[in-house]
């Protein structure tokens, strides 16, 4: 029987929308979108931010070493306002009515700090949840098992009684692994279906 649900954040709870981003906002082109979008997150330095041992303005540093003639673009992407975070209040809705109906809802999440913080912290689903693991708090990331290890020993949870929702298959996999039932998210329109078809709902 599951008892506690389990998401990531982005791409799960909000929309990341980086390339659009990039492109309505910096206007840039389709192929530079991408380009700019793969030189960011393919790093190896993307994944230590993540874990927490890299803070926003040696990452910020780093790149622009990098690839100095995109400084500015870089500056006004980490550190000018944020319209990379999308809302999905649908879901917010739904999770809410899922806690009513006595699932207790959780987070677990690769996110550093700074961006964890600047995405999420005026938006009302984090009042809904009981609580959660986001990377930049233990230095592991997933799909390394004790991220998931982690938040299941902290609230006591039994994996057979947990569903996780993501939308990367390699943490899906992982969760899957550790015996949580995973759930891969492709679009808010299929998670608001499987949230539909529990119990209670």
């Amino acid at each position: 029987m599951i008892k506690n649900l389990i998401f990531d954040v982005g791409g799960v709870l909000i929309g990341y929308r980086w390339k659009e981003m990039l492109m309505d906002d910096f206007g840039l082109s389709d192929e530079e979108a991408e380009k700019m979008g793969h030189m960011i997150f393919e790093d190896p330095i993307w994944r230590e931010f993540d874990r927490g041992c890299v803070d926003i303005d040696s990452l910020v540093k780093h790149y622009i070493s990098l690839h100095p003639d995109l400084a500015e673009d870089l500056k006004r992407f980490f550190y000018g306002d944020d319209k990379m975070a999308t809302e999905r209040e649908a879901v917010w809705e739904r999770m809410e009515q899922l806690k009513e109906n006595g699932y207790n809802i959780y987070i677990l999440s690769n996110y550093s700090e700074y961006l964890f913080k600047k995405h999420t912290d005026p938006l009302p689903f984090r009042k809904i949840i009981d609580g959660g693991i986001v990377s930049y708090q233990t230095g592991a990331i997933k799909p390394e098992a004790q991220i998931y290890k982690h938040l299941l020993e902290k609230y006591a949870l039994d994996p057979k009684e947990c569903m996780f929702f993501d939308d990367i298959q390699e943490n899906v996999d992982a969760a899957a692994a550790l015996g949580i039932r995973a759930v891969l998210v492709t679009s808010e329109e299929a998670l608001l279906r499987d949230l539909g078809e529990l119990k209670g709902c």
